[in-house]
C-alpha cells in the first residue's frame, strides 16, 4: 500500500470560525433533498459508458443501432444506459418511422460535458 506524504501547506492551523460567511454561505444552500438529487445526477456521470453516450450525442442524434455500434454494446444493454440517461433528464428522444434518435436533452446537458471535457484536457 502507497502512503501519501501530507502536503502540511493546505493544513488548516486555524481554530477561529468564521461566523458571518458561515452564516452566509449556510442561508445560500438548497435544502437536503435538492443536494441529494444533484450529487444522483453526478452520479449518472460516474460512468465510463453513460459518459462516452453523452459524449457520442453531443457531437450527433443517433439512433440505438448508431449508438451500440459507436459503443461495442448490444442494443439491449445501450437501451439500459439509456433509459438511465432519460430517467435524469440528460437526454430526449423523437420517434421518426420505426426509428427512435437520440439527443441530448438541453443546452445545460451540452455545457456540462463541453465544460467537463475542457477541464479534464487542461
Amino acid at each position: 500500500m502507497e502512503h501519501k506524504k501530507i502536503d502540511l501547506s493546505e493544513r488548516c492551523d486555524c481554530t477561529v470560525v468564521h461566523e458571518d460567511v458561515v452564516e452566509r454561505v449556510r442561508s445560500e444552500l438548497p435544502e437536503d433533498e435538492i443536494l441529494y438529487d444533484l450529487a444522483d445526477l453526478f452520479r449518472v456521470f460516474a460512468d465510463t459508458t453513460r459518459i462516452k453516450i453523452l459524449y457520442a450525442l453531443f457531437e450527433a442524434e443517433l439512433c440505438v443501432c448508431d449508438l451500440s455500434r459507436l459503443t461495442g454494446m448490444s442494443q439491449s444493454a445501450v437501451s439500459h444506459q439509456l433509459r438511465t440517461l432519460k430517467d435524469s433528464k440528460l437526454v430526449r428522444f423523437r420517434r421518426e418511422g420505426k426509428t427512435v434518435y437520440y439527443s441530448l436533452a438541453d443546452q445545460h446537458v451540452r455545457t456540462l460535458i463541453g465544460n467537463g471535457m475542457e477541464h479534464v484536457l487542461e
